[in-house]
Formats: C-alpha cells, sequence, structure tokens
C-alpha cells in the first residue's frame, strides 16, 4: 500500500509539475504575443504564483518519491533511470533562471501598464530567453515521460 501510494503521489505530481509548466508557458507566450503591457503583467504574476506553488513543490516531490521507490523495490539505477535523472537536472536548470526571468517580465509589463507605455527592449530581450529556456526543458520532459513508461534498456 505504501509504495502504491508512492507511485500515485509521483505520477500525480509528474503532472502537476508539466501540466502547470506547459499550462503556464502557453499563457504567458499567448499574452506576450498580445503585446498588451496590462495583460501580460496580470498573466506573468499568475505564472509566477502558480510556479511557487506547484511547479517549485512538485519539483522537489519528484526526486524524492522516484529516489523512495526505487529503493523501496531494490531497483538498480539502470540507464533509462540515470537519463531519466540527466534530463531532470537539465530541465531544473533550464527552470532556476525562468524562475527569475518570470518575475522580471512581470516587473517590467507592471511598469509599462503603469506608464501606459508597450512592453521595453529589455522585455523582450528577456522573453527571447525564456523561450530559449523554455524549449529544451520541455523536450528534457517529454523524453522522461517516455523513458519512465517505455523503461528502454
Amino acid at each position: 500500500m505504501e509504495y502504491a501510494l508512492t507511485k500515485w503521489i509521483h505520477i500525480l505530481s509528474s503532472t502537476l509539475l508539466f501540466g502547470t509548466g506547459i499550462g503556464s508557458a502557453f499563457y504567458l507566450l499567448a499574452a506576450t504575443l498580445g503585446r498588451d503591457p496590462r495583460t501580460v503583467a496580470a498573466v506573468a504574476g499568475y505564472v509566477v504564483i502558480a510556479d511557487a506553488l506547484f511547479t517549485a513543490t512538485t519539483a522537489v516531490i519528484q526526486p524524492l518519491t522516484g529516489w523512495w521507490m526505487m529503493h523501496a523495490v531494490g531497483m538498480a539505477f539502470a540507464g533509462w533511470l540515470r537519463w531519466s535523472v540527466g534530463l531532470y537536472v537539465a530541465a531544473l536548470a533550464c527552470w532556476l533562471p525562468v524562475v527569475w526571468l518570470q518575475v522580471r517580465l512581470r516587473d517590467l509589463a507592471r511598469a509599462a501598464a503603469a506608464r501606459g507605455e508597450p512592453l521595453p527592449a529589455a522585455y523582450w530581450r528577456l522573453f527571447r530567453i525564456w523561450v530559449a529556456l523554455g524549449v529544451p526543458a520541455f523536450a528534457a520532459f517529454l523524453a522522461i515521460f517516455y523513458l519512465m513508461t517505455a523503461k528502454p534498456s
């Protein structure tokens, strides 16, 4: 029963982690492409909150539950598992700067909205970096889902 509960938490947290990530990315991308600083400020504010509530907590839960399940069944640190952990570390290495970027994007959009101005050049520079970090993180999570379900030898 303990293993089944841990596995359920692991799967649920991976769903929240990936779902929050892809949803937040979509909404911030769509808001940014609309170019309205007020909309961007509001959406970026929600994205920052969602990252704090869901992404950060599930980013911690994932390795803890995975490690516990691996040890509970005496699983060796197999090749597919090594790749999954490596991809997870890479995705988190992309995500950590994204957290700071999202706060800056939110603040820049709020300032522009308060002044009644368009999004500044600094916003667009940071947004390009945000996209550049988001693409490999997304690809890494897709690969992790494949490795966790297929468990190739």
